[in-house]
């Protein structure tokens, strides 16, 4: 299975993690074959299984793993992938995970229908698994702040006056509700306490967001090894930590307010030249040191936990995942 392969050297999580797998496999159904095959392709192409993995080790932290958290795990990742789809089909993006796009392969009507229906799948899932109506609610206001998170990215698009308040909102949602809600499930359904549960949720949370900044450093320097073109977000309007951070500096926003203005218009000679400015400044090592402050963060709310093997790997995934290049 290829999305177990970065957790090969822990064998605490690898079995239930290629259950999870097994059950996303089972799981995702559509009567068109190509696209079937599309769909389970994305699955096992390239994909982190990190929000699983993340609510597999809260579980092992505080109790153990069960058929129940390997059909929440399973949920949380078709979630994923359906937020994934509708993020291609806004950025008009050609590839995913190493493989043609759904909406480039099959057009953007496709991908709609293909993304909504793994919401069902989705829901089917959580519904077998749940049955607290505050865990219901739970995954609705998930659902609502990844929503409001790229809501509130796409409104900001190629906005100069954007603030990095405005931006970690937007991270705290889009990116980050997913990753909380993965711990925070984990950690309350193997039978944590609710200072343990609030513990991994909190933790994942700010890994969640220095997540999203590393993923915002790679959009300049690290695009071949994420299987994605850099650049993308710029060329979208998205202007993420690195270019916000350049924007507060007088010398650098005289640099790339001409390049910039042109919005929509700009080449791709012009976005190579905001690039250069961006990775020749200090900007870059800015936003990791801030993604650094997130990570401490992180391994902080772990304290109150007693030590055990899955307690010791989320403490060492931050750092881990400060120096990715995929």
């Amino acid at each position: 299975m290829n999305n177990s392969k970065p957790w090969k050297k822990y064998p605490l999580i690898d079995t239930e993690l290629q259950a999870v797998n097994e059950l996303i496999q089972q799981t995702i159904k559509t009567p068109h074959p190509s696209l079937q095959s599309a769909l389970l392709t994305m699955a096992d192409n390239g994909g982190k299984y990190l929000r699983p993995s993340l609510l597999l080790l809260a579980a092992r932290a505080v109790g153990k793993v069960d058929e129940q958290t390997i059909k929440l795990g399973a949920s949380i990742e078709i979630l994923h992938m359906a937020t994934l789809i509708h993020d291609d089909i806004i950025d008009d993006s050609d590839k995913r995970r190493g493989a043609v796009s759904i909406q480039a392969a099959f057009g953007k009507d496709v991908a709609v229908y293909t993304g909504d229906l793994l919401f069902t799948d989705f829901f089917d899932l959580m519904l077998g698994a749940i049955n607290e109506h505050d865990y219901f609610v739970r995954n609705a206001q998930t659902m609502r702040q990844i929503l409001n998170g790229e809501l509130g990215q796409m409104g900001q698009r190629f906005n100069l006056k954007q603030t990095l308040n405005s931006y970690i909102s937007d991270v705290r949602g889009k990116t980050a509700a997913l990753f909380r809600l993965a711990a925070e499930e984990g950690a309350h359904f193997a039978g944590g306490n609710h200072a343990q549960t609030m513990a991994l949720a909190n933790f994942a949370e700010n890994l969640g967001i220095a997540f999203q900044i590393v993923d915002d450093l790679l959009d300049y320097n690290g695009g071949a090894q994420m299987n994605k073109p850099t650049l993308e977000d710029l060329a979208t309007g998205v202007y993420s930590l690195p270019l916000l951070l350049a924007l507060d500096k007088p010398n650098l926003k005289q640099q790339l307010l001409p390049l910039l203005n042109k919005k929509r218009q700009m080449t791709l000679t012009n976005m190579q030249a905001v690039q250069r400015i961006i990775v020749n400044s200090s900007v870059m090592s800015e936003s990791q040191d801030l993604a650094k402050q997130y990570v401490h963060q992180a391994v902080d709310c772990l304290n109150i936990l007693k030590p055990n093997p899955a307690v010791r790997l989320l403490k060492q995934l931050p750092n881990k995942l400060l120096t990715r290049n995929f």
